[in-house]
């Protein structure tokens, strides 16, 4: 070890010796003298200083651009006193009175240093009798730098903001070189036998030199706060205590210490409480940086996104790679000092060159520095992971907003394999988890209509540019890629897809810096440092051990390799769950309906027992290499020991031993994470390939396509001439939904078609006129608008062509299928725009929302919900037609408002709207299917055909010429319109009829649920008590296990001492090698074996603690109640479903496995210190007390920061699917920007708890490392001077103690990593404890031939939404027959939808209901349900195929269900030779994007008639219809049902229900009347008779209420 003694001795100095206190012998090397050192940093200073003052000449500064004025308070500029002003700006230029007070200490001290050099100078020229010689020029350099930094002082607290913390920084650095210097000439001597200080010969000077110098150039810089100075001088921000913390405060985190303290007196911390956001971490700050780079519209380069990353956080990178150095540096203090020490105490304690004491303050120091460099080195690792993930976050979403929305089915909707757990499903279509981890889920629109699309994997852009042939080249089935570098993500949601690349795969770059700078730098550099120490002190069989690690390295990469393949299939099978679990759940009420739920519970237990099968061979195949990872550094020890002892014939000693132990452990934790990094930096790269793909290969609409890839010319581009500038047409031109002519899915088709939009003439709209859009479904009217839009691919005809749309006055758009944003009905409507009250009132009164809004307490500031919940359907289409019209847009394009609005409301709309004040003179777009309604007051008409092409264009009478059919439906719609005043409901349907809610706060969801402190044991009991049917025999196996493991692993590091020691006491020859390293070795295998059973037994109760908990998960939630369900967001039940439950799998058990082992590692540690050295079981109870109170103070911060960061991480995908859902309205609207905004702001709020919550974490890794070092220390410093232990079991103890130290920290973080992850514990536990819908008992199953018939009794039905409620059906009593056909009437909150719910048992009731006999409160509910059939107004559809919508469970032929379709009237409405007509193998998109209203309504039919219920429940909505549709439906009802089928039609219009054998009128949720058509039309102050006495139609209902009469 003769290097490590002589190492501090061979650095180039003025010779150190033993001579007597005199100066140095005088030479010409004036300047290789080590004081001269600070003096060439004072002239590298002098440079710098004058490169910068350059640079600022030459920056010319703008008039307003004054930083120093920007940051002085306002109040300040307007005191009275001139000098007293001067004199604020001044420190308020410097940065406050606090850092004016440092400054002044440094230049006092500067001058004192100043004048003691003065005076030195002239007592040394005094001396010498002024001879020119070397001492007065060093003399007189000291004085010029002392002069020097005198000058920079003066500046820092005189010059601008720039110049001062220039100024200030050069002398201090300056100064900290000089205090380094003297320390080394004047302190290292102090340390040694043969040295003597250098400047003795000054004698108190020389101490007072080195005072100053560390107050000056230590204590001051350390402790000064820094002045803030922001990124943006035009606006700067509140800025955090991180970014004004003095150094120390930083190195340590100390800033923090006040929202700790804050932490411990509350509850729980807030989000407003938490510190802000650093202005460089700012995402407008960070996007200004990155987007250069990264986004495909502002650069062209196709570079690697991973190069990309490099170069856009090089300095970040670099920050990495110089704390990952001094952190390597560092680490290597401990074996050096401990081989040392341990020489000392083998040779007796005899006099050594370097006094022991100098080891022991470098062991306090090296880790002190090797600490404050770990966590600064994941300071800065962290850091850059949030502000990457910030920026690929708003990459992608910006990105977003420019794709072409298209439709997709599930046979493209295969999850990329990466996306394991991780569901989104925005607020109001679909959102993303806390945890933030994402896959598909959406609710989506058809491609081409109007607010978005359900696709995933857009197809790939073609060679084909905008105006060229387009290429016939064998199609690409949809969302699959030719062939690329990166799988495509296929399939799935556009929504879905988005938020797996900002989810799963930003996952993925997780660490991804520390990853990249380990693997490159970090790794190679410890390895080289290991190996060469190692030679040093064992010689050549250290290279024997690196043989035995590069021989070995192939196992763990085998076993690694496999690992992959056992977690791509996990991720497969976790995929599969989560896709089923998040269709579930968006049709959980569909379930509930049909009473499917313990079907439902079967098929995902069946998906989760194969997910838990790969998750086990996953976890067991991890178990291996963990093992690999601990034997092979074994490994390699006992080659190297082997060579040392048998071949090389050396002895080994208690020194060599530890110390070349402590530099294994090193090797063993370097190779133990190398295995883990490079597959994650495989999957970094795979994402960023992804993430690539989604940037260069997503097909963008054409405005940004161009722009992306302006080289393809266009061969006519769409040049629009001057005198079409402010035309609103098309000319000679086709559209298509992608530009390479890959098919898309469009309404009245399921089968992948190639529409094409065509206008083949010229095709203008009337400026400032109702231009009206007509035609049969599947014609293109919708396309139409999409065209003008620009969201169709657009192509040219010939060189005249043109399509233009001015924007000039805006634009706005309503979509069919209706878009609403989570927000407020107010704020929905307004989209951005200024309040003005009159024009706001008035467009309420116009869209018939008056009414709608008195129903809700909170008016409208009623929070509409997800998906509109608290809204019908009818109120969406006219909020989102509310919205266009207050709009100060001039040209509007309206699709369809009126398909979802009831005659009354629509001829409403007409009137007061359509033909109202706030829409005149604007130009107006209108497609529909009521013609009849608005041709009277149309302008302007276009037919369109069939095939997608223009008809006619002029009048409604050219239009009916060239169409019989549309003449036809015209007829029966002007029918219609008669019979409007025969209309029951003056509105739609409220959606909820319970008073209870309608909160007066206007927020129907409820708050997500946040538990205060810590997680509680009932929570943890859901995990740790279901490992086993004997939990506590399970636990004491295996704490008992870990605890022997640990013995043994004590015991092996005792024995290599033990081993080492025999060479003392015996010559080398009577000691047995073979006999030594047999015993060694069977410790190894008893060890490894410990741990393989440990590992096994834990991995088998885990896996049973996941099955039971899943499940009760999803039978609580699938029990739950309707009510409950209309209050909780369904992206929290999929979030609870899925997240919650992947960190129960993975991180709640991967934590509590940690923890038991780092809990018994520290325990048997401090055994064995205690038992070698029995006085230090007070520090170690002291320390562990120590670092115990630390971590529940800092546990009490963090586990609210952490729910905080939850709950801020759903917002931000919230809006991501909010956006994408209606990417095509905020794209018309042009409020891309807004949304931006939005984005930045949620994204920002996210980040600032990222940091929070990071930053906590450096608090007490930095706390928990200091206490264990100081323990190490105290140790060290004992068992040096003041115990008289062997060599051996001193560094035994040393060995133990360095252990123990090093994993308090580690323990802490398990500990929070635990009580983190247990907040999901707690999360799932909430939801098992949800209100529930009574269990099925035995008692329950009715009979087998039940039910025969469809007779229903009631009597005295009450019924209430929940216990503390109003009643909503009040002690209702009636009868129906089997087979009888009962309509129920009444007006908006009669109870029609409550009695229906109330017959399923939906809501809590009173009273009695016998169906077939038995009453329905005895029958479990599954059977009840699954006995009675409803068809809503909107019926939800699964995505996959029609077959397996019809039949789920596979429990029918083809046959049935073909018979079925047919009895429903598909086939009457398709044509056996239509290639895109409807069959079972025809694929669904989620909730039947791709099919028309009518059709699904028919598709709900023939499932009812497939389920042959002896009840049924119609709640008919045929004016979302067309007059074909409902008269095939209506028909199916009346003829197609079994004669013992009873009917019960919830009815919007007389005409529907005047036939039926019964009618029910219902008001105030008490029954009116009851009996016959023809009776109740008898009684003459009769309901129904008023009703159909004001019908314009009342004869033709007289005759049909007669007829069913006589029937």
């Amino acid at each position: 070890m003769g290097f490590a003694v002589d190492w501090f001795g061979q650095v180039p100095q003025i010779p150190l010796t033993l001579s007597s206190p005199t100066r140095p012998p005088v030479d010409g090397n004036t300047w290789s003298n080590s004081l001269a050192i600070p003096v060439y940093c004072a002239a590298l200073s002098v440079v710098l200083h004058a490169i910068s003052a350059l640079r600022d000449v030459r920056v010319k500064r703008k008039p307003d651009d004054d930083s120093d004025s920007i940051l002085e308070p306002a109040s300040l500029a307007t005191s009275p006193s001139p000098r007293v002003s001067w004199f604020r700006r001044r420190v308020n230029s410097v940065g406050g009175i606090v850092i004016v007070l440092f400054r002044l200490v440094q230049l006092l001290s500067v001058l004192a240093l100043l004048a003691l050099s003065v005076l030195s100078l002239l007592s040394t020229t005094e001396e010498l009798g002024r001879v020119q010689d070397a001492l007065p020029v060093l003399g007189l350099s000291q004085c010029f730098l002392y002069a020097y930094i005198v000058f920079l002082n003066a500046l820092s607290l005189f010059g601008s903001t720039q110049t001062n913390i220039r100024a200030f920084n050069h002398a201090s650095t300056i100064l900290a070189v000089a205090w380094g210097v003297y320390m080394y000439r004047d302190v290292w001597p102090l340390a040694t036998i043969d040295l003597a200080p250098e400047d003795t010969s000054e004698g108190v000077v020389m101490w007072a030199k080195l005072g100053l110098l560390s107050l000056s150039g230590v204590i001051v810089p350390l402790l000064s706060p820094r002045k803030y100075v922001p990124i943006d001088p035009k606006a700067p921000t509140e800025p955090p205590p991180e970014q004004t913390a003095c150094i120390l405060s930083g190195l340590f985190y100390a800033y923090l210490e006040p929202l700790i303290w804050l932490a411990w007196k509350l509850p729980r911390l807030t989000f407003d409480v938490l510190p802000q956001l650093a202005d460089y971490d700012h995402l407008k700050n960070l996007v200004g940086r990155a987007f250069p780079h990264l986004d495909p519209l502002q650069t062209r380069s196709r570079r690697h996104l991973g190069l990309s990353f490099i170069r856009i956080f090089w300095v970040e990178l670099c920050n990495l790679a110089a704390m990952s150095i001094t952190a390597v540096v560092g680490a290597f203090a401990a074996p050096i000092s401990i081989n040392n020490l341990l020489l000392y105490l083998e040779s007796g304690k005899a006099e050594s060159r370097i006094k022991p004491w100098f080891w022991i303050a470098l062991f306090l120091f090296g880790r002190v520095f090797k600490d404050v460099s770990d966590q600064w080195f994941l300071y800065y690792s962290t850091r850059l992971n949030v502000r990457f993930q910030a920026v690929i976050t708003e990459l992608v979403f910006e990105h977003a907003l420019r794709i072409r929305m298209k439709a997709d089915t599930e046979s493209s909707s295969a999850a990329p394999s990466n996306a394991t757990t991780a569901v989104g499903t925005p607020d109001n279509a679909s959102q993303l988890g806390v945890e933030g981890e994402g896959s598909e889920s959406g609710d989506a629109e058809a491609g081409h209509s109007a607010t978005a699309s359900s696709s995933t994997a857009v197809a790939p852009t073609s060679g084909s540019a905008k105006g060229k042939a387009k290429s016939t080249s064998e199609e690409q089935p949809k969302g699959v890629e030719p062939e690329k570098p990166v799988k495509k993500a296929t399939g799935g949601h556009l929504v879905g897809r988005i938020n797996n690349l900002v989810t799963s795969d930003l996952n993925n770059f997780e660490g991804l810096g520390m990853n990249l700078v380990f693997f490159t730098i970090e790794s190679p550099f410890q390895v080289m440092l290991c190996i060469t120490y190692l030679y040093q002190i064992l010689g050549w069989s250290a290279l024997v051990g690196l043989a035995t690690m590069l021989i070995t390295l192939p196992l763990p990469g085998w076993i690694t390799r496999h690992i992959q393949g056992a977690q791509r299939e996990k991720m497969k099978r976790t995929d599969s769950r989560v896709q089923t679990v998040t269709e579930i759940m968006g049709v959980i009420r569909m379930i509930k309906l049909f009473g499917w739920e313990p079907r439902i519970t079967e098929q995902l237990d069946k998906k989760r027992e194969e997910e838990l099968k790969a998750l086990r061979k996953s976890k067991l195949l991890s178990m291996s290499i963990m093992l690999c990872n601990s034997l092979i550094p074994i490994l390699i020890m006992l080659s190297t020991f082997f060579t040392y002892t048998v071949f090389m014939k050396k002895q080994l000693t208690a020194s060599r031993v530890f110390s070349s132990m402590a530099v294994f452990d090193m090797l063993r934790i370097d190779i133990h994470a190398s295995f883990f990094i490079v597959p994650m930096l495989v999957n970094a790269k795979v994402s960023f390939e992804r993430i690539a793909d989604f940037l260069w290969n997503t097909e963008l609409i054409d405005d940004f396509e161009s722009k992306r890839v302006p080289e393809e010319e266009e061969i006519w581009p769409n040049t629009i001439p001057d005198d079409r500038k402010n035309v609103v047409g098309i000319r000679h031109a086709s559209f298509t939904w992608s530009k390479d002519g890959v098919p898309s899915v469009t309404p009245g088709g399921t089968r992948k078609r190639a529409f094409v939009l065509s206008v083949d003439e010229e095709l203008t709209f009337q400026r400032g006129k109702l231009n009206l859009v007509i035609g049969p479904t599947g014609s293109g009217k919708t396309s139409l608008l999409m065209a003008l839009l620009g969201e169709m691919h657009y192509i040219p005809s010939g060189p005249d062509s043109y399509m233009n749309l001015p924007r000039e006055g805006g634009v706005a758009y309503a979509a069919q299928e209706s878009w609403v944003q989570n927000e407020t009905i107010r704020n929905n409507i307004l989209f951005g725009a200024p309040y003005d009250e009159v024009r706001y009132n008035k467009v309420l009164y116009q869209c018939a929302l008056k009414r709608d809004l008195s129903l809700f307490d909170a008016g409208d500031q009623t929070e509409v919900g997800e998906k509109g919940i608290t809204l019908s359907g009818g109120q969406k289409a006219r909020i989102t037609l509310a919205r266009a019209v207050y709009s100060d847009a001039e040209i509007l394009l309206l699709d369809d408002i009126l398909a979802a609005l009831d005659v009354h409301t629509s001829k409403w709309i007409v009137d007061k709207c359509l033909k109202g004040d706030l829409l005149q003179g604007r130009t107006v777009i209108l497609v529909t299917h009521n013609v009849a309604m608005v041709s009277p007051i149309a302008d302007f008409v276009v037919s369109m055909g069939s095939d997608g092409r223009i008809l006619s264009q002029g009048s409604l009478l050219s239009a009916l010429e060239r169409d019989s059919k549309l003449m036809q439906e015209l007829r029966e719609e002007q029918e219609e319109i008669k019979k409007a005043e025969g209309e029951i409901d003056a509105d739609d349907e409220d959606k909820f009829e319970d008073d209870a809610a309608k909160q007066a706060t206007g927020k129907l969801v409820v708050a997500e649920e946040m538990e205060d402190g810590h997680v509680g044991w009932s929570a943890l009991k859901l995990f740790l008590g279901n490992m086993s049917k004997r939990p506590y025999v399970f636990w004491l196996v295996y704490v008992g296990t870990h605890a022997v493991r640990q013995c043994i692993n004590n015991f092996q590091t005792w024995y290599l001492g033990h081993w080492a020691s025999q060479y003392e006491t015996h010559p080398a020859e009577e000691v047995s090698v073979a006999h030594y390293l047999s015993v060694y070795a069977s410790c190894v295998l008893l060890f490894i074996a410990a741990a393989a059973f440990a590992v096994t037994y834990y991995v088998n109760g885990s896996m049973r603690a996941a099955r039971i908990v899943h499940k009760q998960l999803i039978v609580s939630v699938l029990g739950t109640t309707l009510r409950w369900l209309d209050k909780t967001p369904t992206a929290r039940i999929i979030t609870r479903c899925t997240q919650d439950i992947e960190t129960m799998d993975n991180r709640i058990a991967r934590s509590t496995e940690l923890l038991v082992e780092v809990t018994l590692f520290m325990l048997v540690r401090v055994l064995a210190i205690i038992l070698f050295s029995p006085v230090f079981i007070f520090p170690a109870i002291f320390i562990m007390s120590v670092s115990a109170l630390c971590g529940h103070i800092f546990m009490k911060a963090q586990l609210s920061v952490k729910r905080e960061l939850s709950n801020h991480k759903a917002p931000v995908l919230a809006h991501f699917g909010a956006t994408i859902s209606g990417i095509t309205s905020v794209r018309a609207y042009g409020a891309q920007e807004a949304f931006k905004k939005e984005a930045y702001r949620r994204i920002d709020k996210l980040t600032r708890v990222t940091v929070t919550h990071w930053n906590l974490n450096r608090w007490i890794g930095s706390r928990i490392d200091l206490f264990a070092c100081l323990f190490s220390t105290s140790l060290a410093l004992y068992l040096t001077y003041f115990s008289d232990m062997s060599a051996a079991n001193t560094g035994f103890s040393l060995t133990v103690a360095t252990a123990f130290s090093a994993v308090i920290n580690q323990a802490i973080r398990i500990f929070n990593e635990f009580e983190i992850s247990g907040n999901s514990l707690e999360r799932i536990q909430q939801y098992l404890q949800i209100e529930q819908e009574p269990k099925p008992t035995p008692d329950g199953v009715p009979p087998a031939y039940w039910p025969a018939s469809g007779q229903l009794e009631v009597n005295k039905l009450s019924a209430r939404y929940s216990p503390e409620g109003p009643k909503v059906l009040h002690e209702i009593s009636f009868e129906v027959k089997a087979g009888e056909r009962v309509g129920i009437v009444g007006r908006t909150g009669s109870g029609k939808s409550s009695l229906t719910l109330a017959l399923l048992r939906c809501i809590l009731i009173e009273g009695n209901v016998r169906y077939d006999g038995l009453p329905t409160d005895k029958i479990n509910l599954d059977a009840l349900r699954s006995n009675i059939t409803i068809i809503p107004q909107v019926p939800e559809l699964l995505s996959g195929t029609l077959r397996q919508n019809l039949d789920p469970f596979s429990e029918h032929d083809d046959a049935v269900l073909n018979d079925a379709l047919r009895s429903a009237g598909l086939f009457s409405l398709q044509d056996e030779n239509d290639q895109s007509r409807i069959t079972l193998d025809s694929e669904i998109a989620g909730g039947g994007a791709n099919l028309s209203v009518g059709q699904r309504q028919i598709l709900a039919l023939a499932r009812a008639i497939v389920r042959q219920s002896k009840l049924l429940i119609l709640d008919e909505a045929t004016s979302a219809i067309d007059y074909e549709t409902d008269t095939i439906i209506q028909t199916s009802l009346r003829t197609e049902l079994g004669k013992d089928v009873t009917l019960l039609t919830v009815a919007h219009r007389l005409q529907t229900i005047m036939d039926s054998d019964k009618i029910m009128v219902l008001d105030a949720g008490r029954i009116v009347e009851f009996g016959k058509p023809s009776e109740l039309l008898h009684k003459e102050d009769g309901m129904l008779r008023a009703l159909v006495e004001e019908s314009g139609d009342k004869e033709k209902l007289y005759k049909m209420a007669m007829g069913g009469a006589s029937s």
